[in-house]
C-alpha cells in the first residue's frame, strides 16, 4: 500500500497543459524526489496532492484509500503537510505561535500551555526550535524548522517539501537533511521537490523525472547516476566539464582597492576588499552566504557606498556612481535576486528596455515600437520562452533570469558583475546562463562572478577568490584550486 498514490492527472492552465497523465506513488517512509526543469509540472502536481489545484481528471488516493482533496484542509486532515520555499510565518508572532495558529480548539489559549506543547512536539520529532523566539529574529533555516513543525504538529504522515534548500546555506542543508533523515526512520514520507541533482542523489530513495508535464522516468538512486538524470530531464546531454578559455587574458581593466563597508546594523561587511580583474577572464568569489557577498554586489552595482576605499574601470572612477552611471561607464549588471530591478506587472519587453529608457525617448515620448522591435530580437537572440507582451511575473524563473541576462549583456559591456546568476534555476537554463557567461570572458569582457555553488565556479572561473567575513582569503588559479583548499579558505583558515 502506497502512502500516496495520483493516478491520470492531468491539468491544464488555458494552452498550458501542465500535467499530462501523471502517475505518482510515494511509498512509505521513504524520500521520493520529484526532479524536473522550471515549468516541468512538479509544483501544479504538488499544489494539486495539498488542494491549492483542482486535477481536471485523475484521482489520488491516500494509504490506499480514494481521497477527495479540495482544500488545504482536506490535506492537512488526510495527514499531508506541505512546507515551501517561501514561508507562510507571522514573523510578529512567537514560534509556538505560528505552529498552533489555525490549529486551536478552544477560544482561549494559555502561552505557557502552547509553548508546552509545541516544545513536546519538538523533542518528540527531533526538530529544535525556540517555542519563545519571535519569528522576525530566526535565520531562514530555523524559519524552516518551524515550518516542518507546524507541519508535523498538525499530524502529518507525509510531507510535501517545495525547493527546499533554494533558500538555505551549505549549513543550513546538512541540517536539513540530517532532519529528514530522522523524521523518515520515525515514519514519516516525503516528497522532496528539487531540481538540484546532487541533492537528490544524496537524500533520496526514489526519483520521478517530469519532462514538459509528463513523466519520463522513475528510478531508484541505486540505479541512476546524475547524468542520467539530467538526461531524462532535458531529453538531452549535459555539460559539466570546466569551461576553459579561448583567448589569453587582457590587461587589468576593473579594479577595487581597499574597500569598506558598513552593513545596516553598524557593522563592517567589507574589510579592506582588493581585487584586480583582466579583460578576457571570469574571477569567481567563493564564499558561504553572508561574508560579504551582498554587499560586495551592491557596492560594485551603485546600491551602497563604501566608507573607505574605490572602484575604477579603465581609470574612471565609479566608487560614488549611481546604477544608471555605472551602467553607461560598460558594466552589466545581474543582480542577487532576480526580483531587484524587475517589474512583475511590466512587460518582458518593457523590463528589457528599462535600463536604456534614454535610447528609447524622443521628444519626451517613448517609442514603443522600438521597444517591441529591439525585445523581439533579444528574445530570439537570448531563447527566452516569452512574448515581449506577456507579463513578466508570468515567466519560469530560467525565463525570468534570461531577461535579467539579457539586458545587461546585450550592450556589449566590459565587465559583467553576475550574482548569484544561476541560483535556483534547473539544469537547462543553468547550463545556458553559464554558456553566455564564458562567452563574454571568450568575447574579452572581464566578468565577476558570485556564487555560493562551489562546483560552478569552479567549472567557471579561471582564477577564485575567497571572501571570509568581508576580507579576502586568498586566489587561486583554477588549475591549483580544489574542493579541500577552498573549503579551508571558505572556513576562515589561513
Amino acid at each position: 500500500m502506497y502512502a500516496i498514490e495520483m493516478v491520470n492527472i492531468n491539468k491544464r492552465f488555458g494552452n498550458l497543459q501542465a500535467n499530462k497523465d501523471v502517475h505518482f506513488c510515494l511509498e512509505q517512509g521513504e524520500i521520493h524526489a520529484l526532479l524536473g526543469e522550471n515549468g516541468a509540472g512538479k509544483t501544479t502536481l504538488m499544489r494539486i496532492l495539498y488542494g491549492l489545484y483542482h486535477p481536471d481528471s485523475g484521482e489520488i488516493l491516500v494509504n490506499g484509500e480514494k481521497t477527495q482533496i479540495s482544500s488545504p484542509k482536506d490535506a492537512i486532515q488526510a495527514g499531508i503537510g506541505m512546507v515551501t520555499q517561501h514561508f507562510t510565518l507571522v514573523p510578529t508572532l512567537t514560534v509556538a505561535e505560528n505552529v498552533v495558529l489555525g490549529y486551536t480548539h478552544s477560544a482561549t489559549i494559555s502561552q505557557k500551555e502552547i509553548e508546552a506543547k509545541v516544545k513536546a512536539s519538538s523533542e518528540k520529532f527531533g526538530v529544535q526550535v525556540d517555542p519563545s523566539a519571535l519569528v522576525k529574529y530566526l535565520s531562514v533555516g530555523e524559519r524552516q524548522r518551524v515550518e516542518i513543525l507546524k507541519a508535523l504538529y498538525r499530524n502529518a504522515k507525509v510531507l510535501i517539501m517545495d525547493e527546499p534548500t533554494a533558500v538555505l546555506v551549505p549549513q543550513e542543508v546538512d541540517a536539513l537533511f540530517e532532519s529528514l533523515l530522522k523524521l523518515v526512520k520515525s515514519g514519516l514520507s516525503v516528497i522532496f521537490i528539487s531540481h538540484k541533482l546532487n541533492e537528490v542523489m544524496a537524500v533520496c530513495d526514489r526519483i520521478t523525472v517530469l519532462r514538459d508535464g509528463e513523466v519520463t522516468g522513475i528510478v531508484k538512486k541505486q540505479d541512476t547516476t546524475q547524468k542520467d538524470l539530467a538526461r531524462m530531464m532535458v531529453g538531452r546531454e549535459t555539460s559539466t566539464q570546466r569551461m576553459s578559455s579561448t583567448r589569453k587574458r587582457g590587461q587589468v581593466t576593473y579594479e577595487m582597492k581597499d574597500l569598506h563597508v558598513l552593513n545596516p546594523q553598524g557593522l563592517e561587511a567589507l574589510k579592506g576588499i582588493s581585487l584586480s580583474l583582466h579583460s578576457g577572464e571570469i574571477l569567481g568569489i567563493a564564499g558561504v552566504s553572508g561574508n560579504g557577498q551582498s554587499e560586495l554586489t551592491k557596492v560594485l552595482t551603485g546600491l551602497l557606498t563604501p566608507t573607505q576605499g574605490s572602484v575604477t574601470l579603465e581609470g574612471q572612477d565609479l566608487t560614488h556612481a549611481s546604477p544608471a552611471e555605472i551602467t553607461q561607464a560598460g558594466v552589466g549588471r545581474t543582480p542577487e535576486d532576480r526580483h531587484e530591478g524587475m517589474i512583475g506587472d511590466l512587460t518582458v519587453a518593457e523590463n528589457l528596455a528599462m535600463e536604456d529608457l534614454d535610447h528609447y525617448t524622443h521628444n519626451g515620448f517613448l517609442d514603443q515600437k522600438a521597444i517591441l522591435k529591439d525585445a523581439e530580437q533579444k528574445i530570439k537572440d537570448f531563447q527566452i520562452k516569452a512574448a515581449p507582451t506577456d507579463a513578466l511575473r508570468k515567466l519560469s524563473g530560467g525565463n525570468m533570469q534570461k531577461v535579467v541576462l539579457a539586458r545587461a549583456l546585450s550592450r556589449h559591456p566590459k565587465v559583467v558583475i553576475a550574482s548569484q546568476p544561476t541560483r535556483g534555476l534547473d539544469v537547462g537554463a543553468t547550463e545556458y546562463i553559464r554558456k553566455r557567461l564564458t562567452a563574454e570572458r571568450d568575447r574579452g569582457a572581464a566578468v565577476l562572478l558570485l556564487s555560493e555553488d562551489l562546483d560552478e565556479i569552479m567549472m567557471l572561473s579561471d582564477r577564485i577568490a575567497v571572501i571570509y567575513e568581508g576580507c579576502i582569503k586568498g586566489i587561486l588559479s583554477a588549475s591549483e584550486a580544489s574542493t579541500e583548499k577552498l573549503g579551508l579558505l571558505m572556513a576562515g583558515a589561513c
